[in-house]
């Protein structure tokens, strides 16, 4: 959001300066520099970066997979992924261990006597939240059999390739973009704190505050924003991004995933699976040496625990760990995918457990736009679920330019996702 907001800064500079070399400008009695900075400040309770989903989530992110789904998610995704890789190579790849992979749905059976493949013999289900978008045909001849090499394995399905599928790390991500507006010599456009705190309450400004910065031009302020502590805090825009913590409309509830970090060391992975079976779970091998493992999820709640303190239950994460070992195995013993892939290192012992909390509308469509409040200058953007890194940087560019510009980006219509969707102010 921040880089986002700098690009329209940075526009909005231009034009001043197109202004004054303008010949019938220069003939006004201009005094005042075209410098503007613009200040941001970021508050979160724990008092760091991406300390819930934003930093503990997967990074996978799939091109084409939110095309089908209804909402406009698909320009909001496809947007998204455009953004990680430009955001990539101006970051660094190895800033955001960012790369491009291959992706297969690979369908084990629970038993010899039970298949996940239909009744009538078709085709294994594509299974899991992520593949809801795509669409799915009973068997379209893109599956192959294995029931021949091994019993448990009964067949794959590639998914996309590097045309299609990559992958980022959340927390270095945030990080790496933090680092970028703070000490990278953004200093003179925009100036960026982060606060450890709690907000409370946010009212409209009885009496606007009346400071003057570097210019005799008076700055005024809209909001005012009262901490935990008893801070109160002055803003002309406030943005309500927090997850399932977000409280507006009353209306968003948390699906706590967990997920265990791997070491797949010597070999270094290139294939993502999604396992059909076994409880479905989910691995995206990093170019680190480890691979990512989620499944599992609880039922949708209230979210009660604060960020990053989330708890990590043993059983969850034993859970995660026998399906992946077990799938893993099925596939490895196989001839086809788990051989080529290596993912037999599976059965090494997790280096990290962690969980987070999936935020969740109850359209499952994310909300994104201005609140309505009788007064300017406050909006709200969360609720992606399983996509938020995905659709991240997206929806920074498109709230970022509503904030500025009040009009949303040209790659992003956000009529879909009006906060007030649900009947509430």
């Amino acid at each position: 959001l921040q880089q986002h907001l700098q690009q329209h800064l940075q526009q909005h500079l231009q034009q001043q300066q197109n202004l004054l070399d303008d010949p019938t400008t220069k003939q006004q009695e201009t005094t005042q520099e075209p410098t503007t900075t613009l200040q941001i400040t970021i508050i979160d309770p724990s008092g760091t970066i991406a300390p819930a989903a934003s930093g503990k989530a997967g990074g996978f992110l799939a091109l084409h997979w939110n095309d089908f789904s209804p909402h406009a998610l698909g320009p909001l995704a496809r947007r998204g992924f455009e953004l990680h890789s430009t955001l990539a190579q101006e970051l660094g790849k190895e800033n955001v261990m960012y790369r491009r992979l291959k992706c297969v749905s690979i369908s084990v059976r629970e038993s010899l006597l039970s298949t996940s493949a239909g009744d009538d013999g078709g085709a294994p289900r594509l299974s899991g939240k992520k593949l809801e978008g795509m669409v799915q045909q009973k068997d379209d001849g893109g599956w192959w059999w294995d029931d021949e090499e091994h019993a448990a394995v009964v067949g794959m399905k590639e998914l996309g390739n590097e045309e299609t599928i990559a992958q980022v790390h959340p927390k270095m991500l945030c990080c790496a973009m933090w680092d970028e507006i703070t000490t990278r010599g953004h200093q003179d456009t925009i100036k960026a704190q982060l606060i450890k705190g709690k907000v409370v309450n946010a009212k409209p400004a009885n009496q606007p505050r009346t400071t003057r910065k570097n210019t005799d031009e008076e700055q005024k302020h809209t909001w005012d924003v009262e901490l935990a502590d008893g801070r109160v805090l002055h803003a002309d825009a406030i943005l309500y991004a927090c997850g399932p913590w977000t409280t507006f409309g009353n209306c968003m509830t948390g699906v706590k995933y967990h997920s265990v970090i791997i070491p797949t060391r010597p070999k270094v992975l290139t294939t993502a699976v999604f396992y059909d079976g076994l409880g479905d779970p989910e691995v995206y091998p990093r170019p680190d040496g480890t691979a990512y493992c989620c499944g599992f999820p609880d039922d949708p709640v209230r979210v009660t625990e604060e960020p990053g303190m989330e708890e990590v239950r043993q059983e969850k994460v034993e859970e995660i760990v026998n399906a992946v070992r077990r799938a893993a195995s099925s596939s490895s013993s196989s001839g086809s995918a788990g051989n080529a892939n290596g993912y037999g290192v599976l059965g090494q012992e997790p280096e990290l457990v962690q969980s987070c909390y999936l935020p969740c509308t109850p359209d499952n469509i994310p909300i994104m736009g201005k609140i309505k409040t009788g007064v300017d200058g406050c909006y709200v953007a969360a609720g992606h679920g399983c996509w938020g890194i995905l659709m991240g940087p997206a929806t920074g560019e498109a709230m970022a330019s509503l904030i500025l510009t009040g009009e949303s980006s040209k790659y992003v219509d956000l009529t879909p996702f009006c906060p007030d969707r649900f009947g509430l102010d």
